[in-house]
């Protein structure tokens, strides 16, 4: 029995903490078959977490994670399969890091006003990739000593009405989901829960997205409790979205969040990853793999 494959990881490329030949070292030794590489906004790690995967025997999904601002708020959608090459995906991402160096600026600004001078060079010396991102401030300031950990320096700094905060304006749902659609991938809500919308709201975004074109939602997530499991199931099989699953795995600091240790899909849930569409995947290539052949992704 194959086990539920995690479609939803990071590397340094963003602001995971192991490198993308790290990662899948690791997911080797804890026995992941399947898994995605869905950093921020940036599509960097890819080359080499390809290049690991297929040292180590292990499918590797391309992916992206792209932040969007949708009815005043920050959410994620999850690319699957993409294609690093597509143009129009590539603009895209740099269009959102561009905006991320701006964004990281006036974060540093709003922290020197609040006493703590040179946050940007400290936030570029936890990063290890191009993107600079909040949680590479959060490192840097309990570096400094402000907080004992990420969370409380994210309760205390970096969300909103606190002193390092500022708005993300992003892009929006149609022209992500037209990205990773343009590069022949799937579209995913990442971890709906963590957005802590009311019926109404979760039931708004799930149509838009759908209209976007977007199929997939995150039922099973690290960010997810055991009923979370069971009320995105459900939205899943009401909405006609197919289910995904995934770690949201960003080092082992978190040792509550380790790759590949998902459990099954609730019940009536159709997998992405048993559907036409991502390459390699699909019910013929889980029905040799569970047979215990070795199955290689096919080459363009």
């Amino acid at each position: 029995m194959m086990k539920t494959p995690d479609l939803h990881t990071h590397s340094t490329a963003s602001d995971g903490t192991l490198s993308p030949q790290d990662l899948i070292a690791r997911a080797a030794q804890q026995g992941v078959e399947v898994i995605a590489l869905t950093d921020h906004d940036t599509l960097a790690g890819l080359d080499d977490a390809a290049e690991a995967a297929q040292t180590h025997g292990i499918h590797l999904v391309p992916g992206v994670e792209i932040s969007v601002t949708w009815g005043g708020r920050t959410v994620h959608i999850v690319g699957l399969e993409v294609d690093p090459a597509c143009a129009a995906l590539r603009r895209g991402l740099d269009g959102l890091l561009a905006y991320r160096e701006e964004r990281a600026a006036e974060i540093a600004r709003r922290l020197e006003r609040a006493g703590w001078p040179g946050a940007l060079e400290g936030a570029r010396a936890q990063a290890e990739g191009e993107l600079v991102g909040r949680t590479h401030f959060a490192r840097f300031l309990v570096q400094q000593g402000a907080a004992k950990d990420l969370r409380a320096v994210f309760k205390h700094f970096l969300v909103k009405g606190k002193p390092g905060h500022v708005a993300g304006c992003w892009t929006t749902l149609d022209e992500a989901v037209g990205w990773i659609r343009a590069a022949g991938g799937q579209a995913v809500i990442a971890h709906p829960a963590r957005y802590g919308l009311t019926r109404s709201k979760m039931k708004r975004l799930i149509e838009d997205f759908r209209a976007c074109g977007g199929r997939g939602i995150e039922v099973v997530s690290g960010s997810h409790s055991r009923d979370d499991y069971f009320t995105f199931a459900r939205w899943a099989r009401e909405q006609g979205l197919l289910a995904s699953a995934g770690s949201d795995y960003h080092g082992p600091e978190n040792p509550w969040i380790e790759l590949g240790r998902l459990p099954a899909l609730p019940e009536g849930c159709r997998p992405i990853w048993e559907q036409p569409g991502l390459a390699g995947l699909g019910p013929a290539w889980f029905a040799d793999a569970s047979q215990g052949a070795v199955v290689n992704r096919p080459t363009a």
